[in-house]
């Protein structure tokens, strides 16, 4: 007996890639948040507790990783169609699908705001450089 063969129906390449991402309605305020499981230039699946439905239309804004743009990571907006939500078998996660109709790409203000949040999380874990500079004697001398 032989198994039917199945036909693969996306155009691009799918990346298995966990990006949050900020999803609205469009044409609305309520934003909410989630993650990808998987993310190609044309679309994505996404985890949400946002409730959506089939045919709705949304925008989902993440940082397109360099493994999509082919250069640099870029913060991006995309419009997309939802085309099938499937329903938690555990939790309250929605699985929604989304095919995306076009993109803008967006200005990275908040890549300044994670740096400060890097630079708050990383000040509370000791620095090697440091506690090597303060352990060893100041022979620096002062020009008088």
């Amino acid at each position: 007996m032989t198994t039917p063969d199945c036909l693969e129906r996306r155009c691009g390449q799918r990346f298995d890639l966990h990006v949050p991402v900020s999803l609205k309605l469009t044409g609305s305020q309520h934003e909410s948040s989630g993650f990808t499981q998987d993310l190609s230039s044309r679309g994505a699946f996404v985890f949400t507790d946002f409730p959506l439905a089939q045919g709705e239309v949304v925008e989902i804004t993440l940082v397109m990783p360099s493994e999509i743009t082919l250069g640099e990571s870029m913060r991006v907006r995309c419009q997309g169609t939802v085309l099938r939500v499937v329903q938690p078998s555990v939790g309250t996660m929605l699985g929604v699908a989304v095919h995306f109709s076009h993109y803008e790409y967006l200005a990275q203000p908040e890549a300044e705001a994670s740096t400060d949040a890097f630079n708050r999380i990383s000040s509370l874990h000791p620095h090697p450089e440091k506690e090597r500079d303060s352990a060893a004697p100041d022979t620096r001398r002062v020009a008088s």
